[in-house]
């Protein structure tokens, strides 16, 4: 049998866009002649996805037997494997030495960059700017590329109002306009707007759908709600990346209306082939055909059976298609063409690839050396990570610090390199990992005094800390006594002009399988918080984590609060260049914080109940608590800068908007204080009377601006009908005419308003 790449000699596959298209008839007739010559084995086969294990599995579970099932031609993809020579080893085994030559091709958990690591996705959606965010997906995906990997498991649109659940970090926040823009940004990125030379990869959109609302915060845990929510609040980014082009699409761990996602037919196919028009293929996550079975849904081969007819096309790590799909046929519980579809979704993205024109088309050593952990991408990561942090609070102007006197740099996370990179840093090597203590060095150099004190560790409980640490040492555990620590952080306090502490999470306190019930600092910093603030020095907080935290008492305690998440490889020397005012702070939340976990969820665009609670005294027969006010430690879209900036009252281009016709909207910012910086103006709408019932607040639109300190910049959005749209009780996107707020404002509390009527 000659092999498959010698029949395309003559076919040109320059850079084909996997887009949502009829395929092309070159690609029709190339897969049709291919699939003629497969046997039922090997068509099952490139359903199937392994991990070896020898590298970076992110599961319990790993394939046995792969480089003999490569060879039978029972392998259509393989991913964990990492470094272009292991890849290249196991293409030629594909192309080489399995009877039809057929090429796999390679994944990765790429999250948040590649083996240059950036900020976490939570923090990256901070910084509203999405520009940097598509730039952000660019660079990792070269960098994956350059090492031979030719698609990635990200983004992660999941929104995610609970932030009690540790995969919130890997997601774009509460909101389904600012995730939307991120999702098509990153699909964007990474696809390189469907433009697959060697520098660009196959996203793959996750989790399909709806994860982020897992009950109780609690990870694969249930998830149900009515499809009106579904489709106003949760859906949109996930059609937004459909819609961007992307190649793949990941199934969910959680049920939908009883069923799970990843046997769900009406999601799987209905909503996201028929209604949606999605043509890539779709993969199941980690061992979720096999976990069906502990849903209830029946054995192994009933499952399988079930996740193919509804639509899945590849089965990740659990074999549940290769071993049980030739018996389902056989016993007519699936049809002959239920495997040929998703053996030629299969095959058609390995065409819009290029790897039956060129398996090794990826796998160049020379340009891996080149293009791993650059230069330019540490430059790309420390840029990404300062737009990501957010100032929560700068009373009497302690930021930025002054490069002279004596700094108390303290806290278990202040000369840290194992936590820097933050959660899912799978390829990341924390050994290139820039601590605080050594950004701050190499910026300020002998100008300023440091004194270092660790001051307690991330956390004292011993079975907490055993949890934490499954993948290595993150929560180290010092000799020295809980109280000896914090003693040696207050004298260095006292020696110092200001306090600079460094405190949160360990990377894996969030995360995959790491939700928290207290998402309060652990105790034994609060009590390093609480004696800093006893000293009377002015205090800096700078947190790092990958959720919000309940630090209500500690952002009352600290003169300042930047909340930084987990920066990435460049962490350092970024929140040493923000500390010290090389850049103003911008970053701006995209996610609500609750002052007590009582308040969760806890989200910007809810509803008002028939007894709304609208301010902050307590009122009988009203939706609120007895204990706690309904507002927010802080809230969606809220962030300080080092300057001041003020809004002129917002300004419409008509009162009365009619069919077809624009509305203007229209603001004048001014910098009114000491220093550059940029502003994430943000657009909301009310809709006041509606045929179901409305959100208070719905984020419609953003501009992020650069005024200089004492300049005024007029801003103008632009609302039509379009904009305000919804899925109404029999789930069609209407626009129904009526009165309407519109907002302009730094963030979700705004007040700056107008009214107007769209006709």
């Amino acid at each position: 049998m000659k092999r498959i790449s010698f029949l395309l000699l003559c076919l040109t596959i320059a850079c084909f866009a996997v887009a949502q298209t009829s395929p092309s008839p070159k690609m029709k007739a190339f897969i049709d002649n291919l699939m003629s010559k497969m046997t039922l084995e090997e068509k099952i086969g490139q359903l199937n996805l392994v991990t070896p294990g020898s590298d970076i599995p992110t599961g319990s579970v790993v394939s046995k037997g792969v480089e003999d099932n490569i060879r039978k031609g029972n392998v259509g993809g393989m991913f964990g494997v990492i470094g272009v020579e292991k890849i290249k080893n196991a293409q030629t085994l594909a192309v080489k030495e399995s009877r039809l030559h057929i090429p796999l091709f390679f994944g990765s958990d790429v999250i948040h960059g590649y083996k240059t690591t950036f900020p976490i996705p939570l923090a990256l959606s901070c910084s509203w700017d999405m520009n940097l965010i598509e730039k952000s997906a660019r660079v990792a995906g070269t960098e994956a590329a350059s090492d031979g990997l030719c698609w990635v498991f990200s983004p992660m649109v999941d929104i995610a109002r609970d932030p009690r659940w540790g995969r919130i970090a890997e997601g774009g926040g509460e909101d389904a306009y600012l995730g939307s823009q991120i999702a098509k940004a990153m699909v964007n990125g990474y696809q390189n707007h469907n433009q697959f030379t060697n520098a660009a990869v196959m996203a793959c959109v996750k989790h399909f759908a709806l994860y982020g609302a897992a009950e109780a915060g609690r990870d694969y845990n249930t998830v149900d709600m009515s499809k009106v929510r579904m489709y106003n609040e949760y859906l949109p980014p996930y059609k937004a990346a459909v819609d961007a082009g992307t190649a793949s699409v990941m199934s969910s761990f959680n049920e939908i209306d009883g069923i799970p996602a990843t046997a769900n037919q009406w999601l799987l196919t209905d909503l996201l082939r028929k209604q949606w028009g999605f043509n890539g293929f779709v993969v199941s996550d980690y061992t979720a055909v096999n976990e069906m079975i502990a849903h209830g849904m029946g054995d192994l081969q009933t499952v399988s059976a079930l996740a193919l007819k509804a639509g899945l096309d590849m089965d990740m790590v659990g074999e549940g298609f290769l071993t049980t799909l030739k018996k389902s046929l056989r016993e007519g519980k699936i049809r002959q063409q239920d495997i040929d579809m998703a053996c030629r979704r299969i095959l058609e993205a390995k065409y819009k690839l290029g790897l039956f024109e060129n398996p090794f088309k990826y796998l160049d050593e020379n340009r891996a050396a080149k293009e791993v952990l650059s230069a330019d991408k540490k430059a790309v990561a420390k840029e990404l990570a300062e737009h990501s942090f957010v100032l929560l609070k700068n009373a009497q102007q302690t930021l930025p610090l002054q490069q002279k006197g004596t700094i108390a740099l303290i806290g278990p996370l202040a000369n840290d390199k194992r936590n820097m990179l933050g959660t899912w840093s799978v390829s990341g090597n924390s050994e290139y990992a820039i601590p605080v203590m050594e950004g701050i060095k190499n910026l300020v150099g002998d100008k300023v005094n440091i004194v270092y004190a660790k001051g307690a560790n991330i956390s004292d409980d011993p079975a907490f800390i055993k949890k934490v640490n499954v993948f290595g040492e993150e929560i180290t555990v010092d000799q020295k006594s809980p109280e000896a620590l914090v003693k040696e952080a207050v004298d260095a306090a006292n020696k110092a002009d200001v306090v600079v502490a460094v405190i949160g999470e360990a990377a894996d306190m969030s995360g995959e399988s790491a939700s928290r019930s207290d998402i309060s600092l652990p105790h034994s910093q609060q009590k390093l918080v609480e004696a800093l603030a006893k000293t009377g020095k002015p205090l800096v907080l700078v947190v790092m984590a990958g959720r919000p935290l309940t630090i209500g008492k500690e952002v009352e305690q600290a003169s300042s609060v930047l909340y930084t998440w987990h920066a990435g490889q460049e962490a350092g020397n970024a929140i040493a260049d923000v500390l010290f005012g090389n850049y103003n702070p911008s970053g701006k939340l995209s996610i609500t914080f609750p002052k007590s976990v009582g308040q969760i969820p806890i989200y910007y665009n809810h509803k008002n109940t028939g007894r709304p609670y609208n301010g902050e005294v307590f009122s009988k027969f009203k939706s609120n608590y007895l204990d706690i006010s309904n507002q927010p430690l802080f809230p969606f879209g809220y962030g300080l800068s080092y300057t001041h900036f003020s809004y002129s009252k917002v300004e419409l281009s008509s009162s009365v908007v009619k069919p077809n016709e624009k509305l203007q909207v229209k603001v004048m910012v001014t910098n009114n204080g000491n220093y550059d910086g940029e502003e994430v103006v943000q657009l909301y709408t009310r809709d006041m009377v509606g045929s179901i019932t409305r959100p208070v607040k719905e984020l419609k639109g953003f501009q992020k601006i650069f005024i200089k300190k004492g300049e005024s910049k007029e801003v103008v959005f632009t609302l039509t009908a379009n904009d305000l749209k919804f899925y109404n009780n029999n789930l069609k996107y209407i626009f129904e005419p009526g009165a309407f707020k519109v907002f302009v404002g730094p963030d979700s509390d705004t007040t700056n308003e107008a009214d107007c009527t769209f006709q």
